[in-house]
Formats: structure tokens, sequence, C-alpha cells
């Protein structure tokens, strides 16, 4: 049996919105503080991985560890919003969801313990060290869903689709989560990995998007109460 649980419409909210900010802050550690993704030989990865090791443990931890934990409860509270219009559809996007959020925590936990091991031997045996981290961030990489993130592409598709054709939420956030999830395929296809990037960037927007609107929800709006039986009958003598 399915337990109705209406909490966690707005914790889903909060946790799209933790989900948007972790990331916000995420970009300019990674892209302009560390510059972690502009380095391309391996030994000078495991340089910067050993020089930046605490800070950057403490960056996973908050945007992708805690993400990962925080994606679990967005999928739910989508799929608490959504479930009594499109069941199906909501039952395999809260799978997907969910097997998502799962990959993210274990790429994390991979680069987290792999970074560890670098960063020992790299003191004692650099070449060693480099050469173990070519084996380990592929694995992390590829469960982050880098080259192309078809998971989070066929969530947003189902519960865009999902939420428009049920009138939830606005016509313009779903039509974006619908071209955010396909363009999230798309960059999976050879050639056009540049599509990830602005993927990224609009996905941010839908959790942020989603996040207010879910977190603190219009009140309904008050109808005129019903008129008593009395007064009915009177009117119609």
């Amino acid at each position: 049996m399915r337990v109705h649980a209406p909490r966690l419409k707005r914790a889903g909210g909060f946790a799209a919105l933790y989900v948007a900010a972790a990331y916000l802050a995420a970009i300019p550690y990674f892209v302009f503080l560390v510059d972690y993704p502009s380095i391309t030989d391996p030994g000078d990865k495991v340089a910067l991985l050993a020089e930046h090791h605490t800070s950057m443990y403490l960056m996973h931890l908050v945007s992708f560890e805690l993400v990962a934990l925080a994606l679990i409860v967005v999928t739910l509270g989508v799929h608490e919003h959504l479930y009594q219009f499109a069941p199906a559809t909501m039952l395999v996007a809260c799978a997907v969801g969910l097997i998502r959020a799962g990959l993210l925590l274990a790429s994390v936990m991979v680069f987290d313990q792999g970074m560890s091991v670098v960063v020992d031997q790299q003191a004692t045996d650099p070449q060693q060290a480099a050469a173990t981290w070519q084996v380990i961030e592929p694995v992390a990489d590829a469960l982050g869903g880098s080259g192309g993130d078809v998971l989070v592409g066929v969530w947003l598709l189902l519960v865009s689709w999902a939420a428009l054709r049920a009138r939830k939420f606005s016509r313009a956030m779903n039509w974006v989560g619908l071209t955010v999830g396909g363009a999230a395929l798309l960059s999976a296809v050879p050639g056009l990995g540049a599509l990830e990037v602005v993927t990224g960037l609009l996905t941010i927007v839908w959790f942020l998007w989603f996040g207010i609107v879910t977190a603190w929800p219009r009140p309904p709006t008050s109808s005129p109460l019903p008129e008593p039986p009395e007064t009915l009958a009177r009117s119609a003598a």
C-alpha cells in the first residue's frame, strides 16, 4: 500500500533549494578556486588533490554527498505531488530518481576514498599515484553521470510531462524541465558533450524554481460556504 505523506511536498521543496545552493557553491570552488576541470595530466591532478585534500573533501560532503541525500527527498516530494495524476509514470520516475541519487552517492564515495589513497601514494611514489588515479577517476565520473546524465534527463522528462498533463506547477517550469531533460539525453551523444554544461546550469534553475514553488505554497483561495438546506428549500419554494 502507498503511504500518503503530504509533508514530503514541502520537504522536497526545501531539499531542492539545498541542491541548487550546493551546486551554485560548488561551481566557483571547482572551476575557479581549484580549477580541477582544466588539468589533464594525471600527475598534476594528484598533486592538486594532495594540496587541496581537506577542502575538497569538505566540499564533496556539502555539494555531493548531502546533495545525493537531498535528491532522495526531492524525488519522493515530486512523487507525492504528481502520483494521483499519473501513478504509473511517477512510479517509474521515482525509481529512476532514487537510482540516480544512489549512483551520485556512490560516485563521491569512490572519488573521496580514491583521493585518500592517491594522496598517500603521492608522498612516496608519484608515478604510481598517477596511475592509480587514472583507474579511479573514470569510475567515479561514470557513476556521477559525466559524459551525459541520462538518468537526470529521463527523470525530468517523466516528471515534467506528468506535471504538464496534470496542470501542476506552471507551464513555463514544466517546459523548462522538458527542455533540460531532452538536452541531458542529447548530451550523451558523442560530439554533443558541450550540452552537458548548459544542462547542468538549467538543472539548477529548475531546482530553484521547484523549490520556491513548493517550499512556500500559496494558500488555497477561499470559496463561499454552501447554503444550508433550509435556505435552499425556501429559495426553491
